[in-house]
């Protein structure tokens, strides 16, 4: 699912790259006897501060140190002059509509996804990037998962890749792209994803954290809090729990998957996390890993960070194998 952009290019790009609070990220993937494996990844820190996520202000604060950092990453990579851009969460409101009647015509639906959107928008919508893509059928009608991003914030992160000599063909944000690592995987997780039965992602960044609820390979929750919100993560998950069950007639989450939390997200020790979030919902919690969807050049060692770090940059260079429906 890519809702911040459209599709500009016709293939999945050679090589995605990550821009987020701390660090940029690279990778690129290989195709060995017909299956997916990292062939090259990077990463490069960036200071505290240079770079902000924001819905609804400027995010690069230090323009040259976020330059540097994405010019080595892109460097490592081999210079591509095509990628997938994955951007944090933060920087855009995602919302699930539903519809009795969809219009016909593709302009008539757009004018009316943007009149349903503008009331919630933390701006003028004229100034907002309104993407969607259809979501669950249901009796009543038709979801649409819907993200909007304030134009100029979204140009901001593209004009970075092009002054470094990369188109940024697909943008999209971090935690659909961590769904698609989960969708293209094998394993219990993808198992359940490719089901009917329900399951959560919990995914952290350093500066937020965001819940999705999937039903099968289909979204139908999702939330996205800061990280200085008051209450703790395991508080965030319990409650997203307690309206799974009240709201959407949740029948029991079959899986939890928690990413992010390895990668620098200033949570503590990970595996406290992992059985902080079990203890509330009485459910097992498996961390990502997304070498159930790309394997590791044996030169590649696996520690939890870089998995985390690895997720969403392999659900973006793996979208158009399986991606959430949504």
């Amino acid at each position: 699912m890519s809702v911040l952009s459209s599709l500009r290019e016709s293939s999945a790009p050679p090589v995605a790259v990550e821009i987020a609070s701390g660090r940029v990220s690279a990778a690129s993937l290989e195709w060995r006897g017909g299956q997916p494996a990292v062939a090259v990844h990077t990463i490069e820190p960036l200071p505290d501060a240079a770079l902000v996520p924001s819905l609804t202000a400027a995010n690069t604060h230090d323009r040259a140190a976020v330059m540097t950092a994405l010019n080595r990453v892109l460097e490592k990579v081999g210079r591509p002059r095509r990628i997938g851009l994955v951007v944090p969460d933060a920087i855009a409101k995602v919302s699930l509509v539903r519809f009795e009647q969809v219009p016909v015509r593709s302009a008539d639906l757009d004018q009316l996804i943007r009149w349903q959107v503008r009331k919630s928008a933390p701006f003028a919508i004229d100034e907002a990037q309104v993407s969607y893509v259809p979501g669950l059928r249901h009796s009543d009608g038709q979801e649409f998962i819907v993200s909007l991003a304030r134009r100029d914030v979204i140009q901001e992160y593209e004009a970075l890749c092009t002054e470094a000599g990369a188109h940024a063909g697909l943008v999209d944000i971090a935690t659909f792209n961590v769904i698609n690592a989960v969708l293209a995987g094998s394993g219990a997780a993808s198992s359940a994803a490719s089901s009917s039965d329900d399951w959560l992602l919990v995914n952290v960044a350093a500066d937020s954290a965001s819940i999705a609820l999937l039903r099968g390979p289909h979204l139908i929750f999702f939330r996205n809090r800061a990280s200085d919100t008051e209450g703790t993560l395991a508080d965030l998950v319990h409650q997203t729990a307690m309206y799974y069950e009240d709201r959407l007639q949740g029948a029991g989450l079959v899986r939890v998957v928690l990413a992010g939390a390895a990668a620098g997200a200033r949570l503590g020790d990970v595996e406290e996390v992992r059985r902080s979030l079990e203890s509330r919902l009485a459910t097992r919690v498996d961390t990502i890993d997304p070498r159930t969807a790309a394997s590791l050049t044996d030169r590649i060692s696996a520690a939890p960070a870089l998995l985390d770090t690895l997720a969403p940059l392999v659900g973006i260079l793996l979208r158009d194998r399986d991606k959430v429906t949504a």
